[in-house]
């Protein structure tokens, strides 16, 4: 296989408001960015992936784009995205943008254009009906709670917005809207992006339009004509070209994945989906206060390794993003140093033996933490002050509702990027847009640099052992002890040799497990040597000879 297949990649993903700031507005720009781009070097990842950076009112922190052409202001120019990609590409780095295409803001001008009668020609871009009896036209609930659709007292119907208020869905029935949205990929292909990720696109065929029995999903997940229609967008768009695609499947299944991802059926290049992280979520709810469930994080982490193995599938391996927590303080320890370090090690070793591309998101390479806001005025995100609302409104006692938001919220990722001791972090001059952990003296990219056994060598050793070793890429993946309560561990097998990846999750001395070979070589340890047992949260990569 040639060493430059981009399933050897890795990808860092960048939320630009929080990355770095070079105004002193106290949020951050595309500038910032460009200021930033030895750093991946360092880092040596191949790809940075930018959360949405067109224009938007910002409402869902810009996947509401009210113009897919346009850069926000607040970000900076189109001239400092030019600059950005040509920065990236001058160093060998590619740039993945994000897109939308599920819904617009209803500040687009389409939407606005379709508000306007019913026999507006952009009327059948968006999903417009007639409610019933006086209700919406079902009952299908809002990702951000609350029902699904919003009435228009100018034109008498209602429209479905499976998100914010003002993320009105596009209607992928309507073929000049399709039209329009390859017309506008093809644009940012022209402009020289190297990939993209396509923001839940599992959704954009809606089935029926009836009542549930729970929040609808089962009439718009994975619709009836979603393969359809991004072999279609595949077909018109980056098919015949050097572009990685990645798309974002909301609450889908395995089936759904492998035919998304199988090169021969020309839809996308891999797949998001996040059912590992709804180990935490007893029950299906995710307002409340819970560990996590190891031994089903272990199930579905497995399920689908093998599963795509074994159908010529293909993930995007992650634990963190925009909308996550931190995963140090969520599957981890961050209640001492030594323990974040361990245990932020140990994550990133569990999960880069893994087949598929790797995702890092900023801030995870230095084992930033949550920031344990004590304060609803610290929190910004629009689903995170609605649980608060709902909870209080339960009757909940708002000390226990803001423990559940410090280890829930999609804040939590979002707390501006730790770069070095400097007031605010280093991140801006300004005030910045959203607190800052109070942890940034210690935990920041310069202290990281600076100590060469910090999480940051771990994270970057694993991104060579990737690109170095075919056996991370194009190995098959064999599970081990699914049933211990401690070990996650699992076997890479190529070409007769194997690599076994054992961590220990938990922050106690567990005895070498019976039945895994562990004579093989070690290849990346977080404790730099081998004890006689398993220490707490140590984690190895061995490579050895299959028997």
């Amino acid at each position: 296989m040639a060493s430059n297949d981009w399933r050897k990649s890795v990808v860092y993903q960048i939320y630009p408001k929080s990355f770095n700031d070079t105004t002193g507005s106290g949020e951050g720009d595309i500038p910032g960015i460009i200021e930033k781009l030895d750093y991946f070097k360092t880092l040596g990842v191949d790809y940075i992936w930018l959360t949405p950076v067109y224009k938007s009112p910002m409402n869902d922190n810009g996947y509401d784009i009210s113009d897919y052409y346009e850069v926000n202001p607040q970000f900076g120019t189109k001239a400092d995205l030019e600059n950005l990609l040509e920065a990236a590409h001058a160093r060998g780095l590619k740039v993945m943008m994000d897109i939308v295409i599920n819904h617009t803001s209803t500040s687009h001008n389409w939407f606005v254009e379709s508000r306007k009668s019913k026999d507006n020609p952009y009327r059948d871009y968006y999903i417009w009906k007639d409610g019933k009896d006086n209700a919406p036209p079902t009952n299908w609930e809002s990702k951000f709670g609350g029902n699904a659709w919003t009435y228009d007292s100018a034109t008498r119907q209602y429209y479905l917005r499976l998100f914010d208020v003002s993320q009105a869905d596009l209607n992928w029935e309507n073929e000049n809207l399709r039209r329009e949205i390859y017309e506008m990929v093809n644009y940012w292909i022209d402009f020289g992006v190297d990939g993209f990720r396509f923001d839940v696109v599992n959704l954009i065929s809606k089935g029926a339009f009836e009542d549930s029995d729970g929040p609808g999903k089962e009439f718009y997940t994975d619709g009836p004509k979603v393969h359809e229609y991004l072999n279609e967008l595949n077909r018109n768009t980056f098919g015949d070209k050097e572009i990685m695609t990645v798309g974002e499947m909301s609450s889908t299944t395995i089936e759904h994945c492998l035919k998304y991802t199988n090169p021969e059926r020309n839809e996308l290049n891999s797949v998001f989906n996040f059912h590992h992280l709804k180990v935490d979520y007893p029950g299906g709810e995710k307002w409340t206060f819970a560990d996590f469930d190891f031994i089903e994080l272990k199930r579905i982490l497995m399920d689908w390794q093998v599963a795509m193995d074994e159908g010529g599938g293909w993930n995007a391996i992650f634990w963190c993003n925009h909308d996550q927590p931190r995963i140090v303080s969520r599957f981890g320890s961050d209640d001492t140093e030594e323990n974040r370090v361990r245990s932020g090690k140990m994550l990133a070793i569990a999960l880069h033996g893994l087949k598929g591309t790797p995702y890092i998101y900023q801030g995870e390479e230095i084992g930033m933490t949550n920031p344990k806001f004590t304060r609803i005025d610290q929190y910004r995100d629009v689903e995170s002050l609605n649980a608060y609302s709902e909870l209080k409104e339960e009757g909940m006692d708002n000390a226990r509702v803001l423990e559940i938001l410090g280890t829930k919220s999609r804040d939590n990722g979002r707390s501006p990027m730790q770069w070095n001791k400097d007031r605010h972090a280093g991140f801006t001059s300004g005030e910045p847009w959203m607190d800052i952990a109070e942890n940034y003296g210690n935990i920041n990219v310069e202290s990281a640099l600076e100590d060469k056994d910090s999480i940051f060598y771990t994270y970057q050793k694993l991104i060579s052992l990737r690109h170095e070793m075919d056996h991370f890429t194009y190995g098959s993946v064999v599970p081990h002890l699914m049933k211990d309560n401690a070990l996650f561990a699992y076997e890479r097998v190529y070409n007769g040799e194997t690599i076994t990846v054992i961590a220990n999750f938990r922050e106690e001395t567990i005895p070498y497990p019976d039945g895994l070979d562990t004579t093989g070589a070690t290849l990346i340890s977080n404790y730099g040597d081998r004890a006689g047992e398993l220490r707490p949260f140590e984690a190895l990569m061995l490579h050895g000879q299959t028997k």
